[in-house]
């Protein structure tokens, strides 16, 4: 594979045999495999134990487990989409195709339009701009299309303010690049790849983190057809539709079905129905501060965050960061505990009864030294006692000893008188 892998392109999955995750796409990636083989794709689909060959693995930067990757010549592209197969399969034809392509007519850019949700469009000569282009469709072709045309291929409606141009096709408008206005060509484009209005989940909101943009969401339960869980889904989606033109370069808008994910962001537990508004680059976030009835009062709130006058919190200062290791702790042990209890206690109960064990043997170490020393001390002095006077019964002994000595003399002394006396 090493030495042959550059005659073709190659879409592997880097796997770890003991991994969870890689076990779960097992099963998709066998349908990927199969359904690029009877396609024709030109495409070639394996897997890799990157622990058996860690030095290929380390070759092309894998990190973690499952990494899929396109290996395209010298190139190789990583896939941070959804692990599903339709998703990966257009990722690979995507990757493996021509990196700009052309638009020949206006039949073939109206079939481009209806099957691609974005698409960016080059529209001119050779420039500078366009070599822009080419560079930047190298590094971000993982995420999106690149086409290129004439200007008498685009629809009527379309109005260019000078050639050479780059556009956005998406929500069915456009948006035209203005070097000015919105900075880096890439930038642009990274910002721009996304539709309007999005099912957000917890991988889509990770990816819009690197567009800048603030994200509007409207928590929900997608099962909930109560007229609120409506209401606040439709506010967002009519902010998204009429206020395109004054919002789309500052906020992305979706709605996100439950508050699991938004929980742990936030470290709050977020009643919903409600809308919150997320700065993915510093972890800030922005709640209403009054109920949101209709679309104008969501404009409000979004123009006071735009001036500054809404109040952010969370953020990614150093007590935050204390709070988010405190909150992924708990919420680590709470999960272990929910999914196996008898894990749990094995986890947490064993290390905690081995450093009980410990401490009770080092602060009992000290008394039960402190009551030998003193009974040993005690017994040191009693012997001493013994050594010095003898025993009760040899004191009693002796002074039994000198009575009998003075009865004797006593004796000894009449008997002395009565012979006198005689």
């Amino acid at each position: 594979f090493k030495e042959n892998r550059k005659d073709d392109i190659w879409l592997v999955d880097f796997y770890a045999p003991w991994c969870g995750h890689c076990k779960k796409l097992e099963p998709v990636w066998n349908e990927v495999g199969m359904e690029m083989k009877n396609m024709g794709s030109p495409v070639k689909v394996g897997k890799m134990d990157a622990t058996s060959f860690s030095s290929i693995a380390s070759e092309f930067g894998v990190r973690g487990y499952p990494t899929i990757k396109l290996l395209k010549g010298d190139l190789a592209y990583n896939y941070r989409g959804p692990r599903t197969k339709d998703d990966i399969i257009e990722f690979a034809n995507r990757v493996a195709g021509p990196l700009i392509r052309p638009l020949p007519s206006q039949h073939m850019f109206e079939h481009v339009q209806k099957r691609h949700r974005v698409l960016f469009v080059y529209v001119g000569g050779e420039s500078p701009l366009k070599e822009k282009y080419i560079e930047v469709a190298s590094e971000l072709i993982v995420y999106t299309y690149f086409f290129s045309a004439s200007e008498d291929v685009l629809p009527e409606y379309v109005t260019l303010p000078e050639l050479p141009a780059v556009a956005v096709f998406k929500d069915g408008t456009y948006f035209v690049y203005d070097e000015y206005e919105d900075g880096d060509l890439s930038s642009w484009i990274n910002r721009e790849r996304f539709q309007g209005y999005l099912n957000v989940d917890g991988f889509t909101l990770y990816e819009l983190g690197d567009t800048g943009k603030l994200v509007a969401i409207a928590v929900i339960d997608d099962k909930n057809s109560s007229v609120e869980h409506t209401r606040l889904k439709s506010i967002i989606q009519e902010v998204a539709r009429d206020y395109r033109d004054h919002f789309h370069r500052d906020f992305q808008f979706g709605h996100m079905d439950g508050n699991d994910y938004i929980n742990s962001l936030l470290m709050d537990d977020l009643t919903i129905p409600t809308i919150v508004v997320l700065n993915t680059s510093n972890q800030q976030y922005f709640l209403p501060d009054r109920h949101i009835e209709n679309t104008e009062d969501m404009v409000q709130f979004i123009n006071n965050i735009l001036d500054g006058t809404a109040e952010a919190q969370g953020g990614d200062g150093l007590l935050q960061r204390i709070k988010r290791i405190i909150y992924d702790a708990k919420s680590t042990v709470v999960s272990v505990f929910k999914s196996s209890p008898l894990l749990g206690c094995f986890l947490f109960g064993l290390p905690l009864g081995v450093i009980s064990i410990m401490c009770y043997g080092i602060c009992t170490a000290d008394t039960d030294g402190g009551v030998d020393e003193h009974e040993a001390a005690k017994k040191e002095n009693g012997d001493r006692e013994l050594t010095d006077e003898g025993s009760e019964e040899e004191q009693e002994e002796e002074k039994n000893g000198k009575y009998a000595e003075l009865s004797d003399g006593e004796f000894k002394q009449k008997d002395i008188m009565e012979k006198k006396k005689d």
